[in-house]
């Protein structure tokens, strides 16, 4: 019975014999604390009656804030990862699982989302992630919410190319209205117009429905993933009972061609800047590059995506900078792993 039809009927039984009485000891000779009193013992009951009709005050989340990470991380070996999720997989037991557990399904090369279907079979998918494999650039990594393969994927795919594509657009807008032809200027041109290079060849790729799926997210129960695993075509599975929710959880799985050590890949564009005072007979020491700020993107696309336009303010001149579209971000949280 829901807490509103409860409450009614409460008012309909109690308040008539409640009003009732009020009425026979206003004309009796009670005294008039007495009517005070079962005011306020007749409120109580309502109130108590009230939260238990509901369940009591609402129980506040205590996983905000709190990440779950799936994968392996930058700077960790992918064969040591492989031989502990195999490990996990083969030691994980079903009896507890319920409707099955989330894992991370990683491909040994990218595919197109017609060849998902033959990888899966009939298991349940709950996200694809991918990127645009361009020989000697670094892309941004994407996921895409699919339920249904391939529709779900080939339709992010097209939302990802018309995002890419406005992304092109205002990186040659930025080349085009930077003024000067000092070193800075032409360093910032340069880098806008790799950019915007970039952005255009990933556009066409999604639109075209590329090859550049190489993991998915998935749930099911632990034989199930054990089956996954054989199939031809998957890397490992990592099975991650201990994920409630998608949308909390970063999954970073190895990159199809990297087999040692998980790296950025290499890109051939963000040329190093040396250090200004160099000291005799040591090499100068090149810093990381820094990505470009950027706002979140469609949570329907990518989960934590940039957005079509880059933030207005220049960078610093002086900071090396990368071009927004070789930055990885997997997450729909603020967290930007990388591959």
């Amino acid at each position: 019975m829901r807490a509103g039809d409860l409450l009614r009927q409460l008012d309909q039984r109690l308040l008539p014999r409640l009003a009732a009485a009020v009425t026979r000891l206003g004309q009796g000779s009670a005294r008039p604390p007495l009517l005070g009193w079962v005011a306020v013992l007749s409120c109580a009951a309502v109130l108590f009656t009230a939260v238990l009709a509901t369940g009591g005050p609402p129980v506040p989340d205590r996983t905000v804030g709190e990440v779950t990470r799936v994968g392996v991380a930058d700077g960790e070996s992918i064969p040591g990862y492989e031989r502990t999720a195999a490990a996990d997989l083969a030691a994980l037991a079903g009896g507890a699982l319920g409707e099955g557990t989330y894992a991370l399904v990683s491909l040994t090369e990218y595919l197109a989302p017609q060849s998902l279907a033959a990888v899966v079979g009939d298991v349940g998918v709950a996200a694809v992630i991918g990127r645009v494999p361009l020989p000697g650039r670094q892309t941004e990594i994407v996921r895409i919410p699919a339920q249904r393969i391939p529709e779900d994927v080939t339709a992010g795919m097209v939302e990802l190319a018309e995002r890419k594509e406005l992304e092109a657009a205002d990186y040659r807008s930025r080349a085009a209205g930077l003024g000067g032809g000092g070193p800075q200027e032409r360093e910032l041109r340069q880098l806008y117009e790799s950019g915007a290079r970039v952005a255009a060849e990933e556009a066409a790729a999604y639109r075209a429905g590329c090859a550049c799926v190489y993991a998915l997210v998935v749930r099911a129960a632990p034989a199930a993933l054990r089956g996954v695993a054989a199939r031809p075509g998957v890397r490992v599975v990592d099975p991650a009972p201990e994920v409630r929710r998608l949308e909390r959880t970063v999954f970073t799985p190895p990159l199809p061609e990297q087999w040692d050590v998980v790296r950025p890949p290499v890109d051939r564009d963000l040329a190093p800047t040396p250090d200004p005072t160099p000291t005799p007979g040591s090499a100068s020491p090149t810093p990381d590059p820094v990505p470009e700020d950027r706002s979140p993107a469609p949570s329907n696309v990518t989960d934590s995506s940039p957005s079509p336009a880059v933030s207005s303010s220049a960078p610093p001149a002086a900071t090396p900078l990368m071009p927004p579209t070789s930055a990885d971000t997997v997450m729909e949280s603020d967290v930007s792993p990388t591959p």
